[in-house]
């Protein structure tokens, strides 16, 4: 960070300011735990004669407190594996359900999107393809943050909703289902990757958007299928076919990175691999709203009576129990 040319490659020098502040924070976590359990042994030696209720309380708190914190650790020392820090690429696809398929997808991406928030983390929303009626068919978004991957790995699968259909005039339940699928970003100078021109199928077409300003009056979204691979990617979000093209060309890269990364190392497989079909029996988690309140990991177990909450972003106790692979039986 004390070179001079240290800020000359933007998102390299943030990613390093990112990963500094990260790693100081963990630093004084730590030594404030370390110092916070010594002072209160002292303490509690000091009183072991002569036992003051208020001072036990007061022990107590901050017992509790420092539980927390070290759990927060034990949480973050498990994000060892080999991309855990690396940004991350999240794709939701809505599954079987129709309307409702969509509508579900699309409070999935505002879930992930709060998560970025509650996390300090970046986020840019590449891609979206509107549904036929409302919500999405599916979306991309790039989220920039220290172990942002390591984390989202966690949501791999298939998601369910159960709920009251506000799209069914006869108000009937509903179930949907979606599929959510991370992969890690690479740094651009790791990725060696020539692609040729005469493998490449490119589309250009008008972006969708939610009206007003929103809606381009110019062919500038850019879809990209690598025929060999058959790997699709688009990108619509900048105004610029150029620019849109630029970062669905960097988004092909970084997945036949990972596709090349697949062939050679078995361990690294079940970091994207294929996901189940989008349908009943094979999601990870269950959002059910009627006819009671409940988000239930199947994984692990692990229950929220919540889902407000939870549809809110607050998802970080499912990923914390995935990580550890609790299972609350």
């Amino acid at each position: 960070m004390a070179l001079d040319n240290f800020y000359k490659d933007k998102r390299k020098s943030e990613q390093t300011i990112a990963q500094f502040n990260s790693l100081s924070r963990v630093l004084s976590e730590v030594s404030a735990l370390k110092e916070g359990i010594k002072a209160n042994q002292e303490i509690f030696s000091m009183m072991k004669d002569n036992i003051d209720d208020e001072m036990l309380n007061t022990l107590i708190e901050d017992l509790i407190e420092q539980e927390k914190l070290l759990e927060k650790n034990e949480v973050e020392i498990l994000l060892n594996g080999p991309y855990d820090k690396n940004d991350c690429l999240l794709e939701i696809h809505s599954g079987a359900g129709g309307t409702e398929a969509c509508d579900w997808a699309n409070m999935l991406l505002r879930m992930y999107l709060r998560f970025c928030d509650k996390q300090n983390y970046k986020y840019e929303v590449v891609d979206t393809q509107q549904g036929d009626e409302v919500g999405i068919k599916s979306a991309s978004i790039i989220i920039r943050g220290l172990y942002s991957f390591g984390f989202l790995k966690e949501e791999k699968g298939v998601h369910r909703l159960v709920r009251l259909s506000p799209f069914d005039s006869n108000n009937k339940r509903h179930t949907s289902f979606a599929s959510v699928l991370p992969s890690p970003l690479f740094d651009n100078t790791t990725i060696n990757i020539e692609i040729k021109e005469s493998d490449l199928k490119i589309d250009v077409y008008r972006a969708s958007g939610a009206g007003g300003q929103h809606v381009n009056t110019t062919d500038s979204a850019v879809r990209i299928t690598h025929i060999p691979s058959k790997i699709v990617v688009s990108c619509q979000n900048e105004r610029s076919q150029i620019k849109n093209k630029e970062r669905a060309l960097e988004i092909l890269k970084n997945k036949l990175y990972k596709l090349e990364l697949d062939k050679q190392k078995e361990a690294i497989k079940n970091l994207k691999g294929e996901t189940d079909a989008i349908n009943f029996g094979s999601q990870i988690r269950s959002y059910v709203l009627h006819p009671y309140s409940l988000v239930k990991d199947h994984r692990t177990n692990y229950e929220s009576t919540n889902p407000d909450d939870v549809l809110d972003g607050n998802i970080i106790e499912f990923i914390n129990s995935s990580l550890k692979g609790e299972k609350n039986d």
